[in-house]
């Protein structure tokens, strides 16, 4: 089943993500989430690590942010709180719905039903003050990528 997603993915990538495998481990995947426009994460670039168990489609992916987000549905460990990844899973979903709902979040929050709560109060309180941070958090993030690869870059050129 994994392998058919990941050709399904493969020939017909939704719109603003990608994913496969971190190398040949085919139950280990990394995805890419582009920041959706008119969101205040739009410019960013989010990086994802997903984790397919043995059983899958019968069990739900792991699905863990790497790349910090001000976000009151996901946290500072990367944990995700959708609902579609613990108690209303179902094998008829595949990993292209699931990003798909992942990448709803950054558009569509969902502050009842947090995994930081400062975050969802801020966000039903303050929404222009909420938006402001997480452009903030996505600037830096940018920001980070940005130097992190030229400096990659410059000593893979001075070394190699």
């Amino acid at each position: 089943r994994i392998q058919k997603e990941l050709a399904e993915i493969s020939l017909d990538p939704p719109c603003n993500l990608s994913a496969g495998p971190k190398g040949d481990n085919l139950y280990e995947w990394v995805s890419t989430i582009m920041g959706p426009a008119g969101s205040p994460y739009a410019g960013g670039v989010f990086f994802l690590d997903i984790f397919f168990p043995p059983d899958y489609p019968f069990k739900p992916p792991k699905v863990v942010y790497r790349t910090r987000i001000y976000h009151c549905n996901i946290n500072s460990q990367g944990q995700i709180c959708l609902d579609i990844l613990k108690d209303n899973w179902s094998p008829a979903l595949t990993i292209s719905k699931v990003l798909l709902s992942i990448c709803s979040l950054l558009t569509d929050c969902n502050p009842m039903d947090p995994l930081v709560g400062s975050i969802a109060q801020q966000y039903v309180k303050d929404r222009e003050e909420h938006d402001r941070i997480a452009r903030e958090w996505t600037r830096r993030q940018v920001r980070l990528k940005s130097i992190s690869t030229m400096c990659f870059f410059a000593f893979h050129h001075d070394y190699f």
